[in-house]
């Protein structure tokens, strides 16, 4: 592994370096325990999107400076750009998802680009849908991703296919029938422009999952879609 890379065990060192806290006091700020901020400094334990969440609302800052790094001020004139691969990604693993959170070297972005696997396979598996303010799209790469939503039937992604949702609405990306692994690139992004905000206000109310199996709706072309949509309006 290239050591210049960066991990979030070293996004978390360097910020608790920045502050000047003691590992306990950075403990005491973000609700981490102890034991589990020193494992992932050492890269030995991950934390799930929900606890970089935490994080990040302890401390007051957008997650996008959270898993950014290098020190570069931003200019005054927006001329900013940045190259990256998955390999320079920033990977976060929770259980139902491998995140690679894409270009971390620029901080207070509006949009967080992500390049992610499902790993649950089912709703049960998965548990209470996710929301939060603003909106996101996800592109499929490889494999199906089945997409369910807190008001629409489940649709399953091929690849080529992509969905565009306000993220509010209760959401989870599952692997879809018969893969064993899909990849998709998606972006998390909000009207007031201040992802951070957004995405900590998120509900805390339980979502009823669904009773019986799923119907599962393979998504169409992008035209018929569009028919579908509109006669479901009328």
């Amino acid at each position: 592994m290239n050591e210049n890379l960066p991990t979030l065990g070293k996004l978390m060192q360097a910020l608790r370096s920045r502050n000047g806290w003691t590992r306990k006091e950075m403990s005491e700020q973000t609700g981490i325990p102890l034991s589990t901020l020193a494992k992932v400094e050492h890269d030995q334990l991950t934390l799930s999107y929900d606890k970089l969440l935490q994080v990040s609302q302890r401390l007051k800052m957008r997650m996008s400076e959270l898993l950014s790094h290098g020190d570069t001020p931003e200019a005054v004139v927006m001329t900013r750009r940045s190259i990256g691969t998955v390999d320079t990604a920033v990977r976060v693993n929770s259980p139902n998802y491998d995140y690679y959170f894409l270009c971390p070297d620029l901080r207070k972005k509006r949009m967080i680009p992500i390049f992610g696997r499902p790993r649950a396979r089912t709703l049960e598996e998965f548990g209470e849908l996710v929301r939060h303010a603003g909106e996101e799209f996800i592109y499929v790469l490889t494999g199906r991703v089945e997409v369910h939503t807190e008001f629409y039937e489940p649709v399953v992604l091929e690849p080529g296919q992509c969905m565009y949702i306000d993220s509010g609405m209760g959401h989870a990306y599952l692997l879809g029938p018969g893969c064993d692994e899909a990849s998709a690139v998606s972006g998390c992004t909000s009207e007031d422009g201040d992802l951070f905000d957004s995405l900590t206000k998120s509900e805390t109310h339980a979502i009823s999952k669904p009773s019986g199996k799923p119907n599962h709706v393979v998504a169409k072309r992008p035209k018929k879609a569009a028919a579908r949509a509109k006669a479901s309006r009328r």
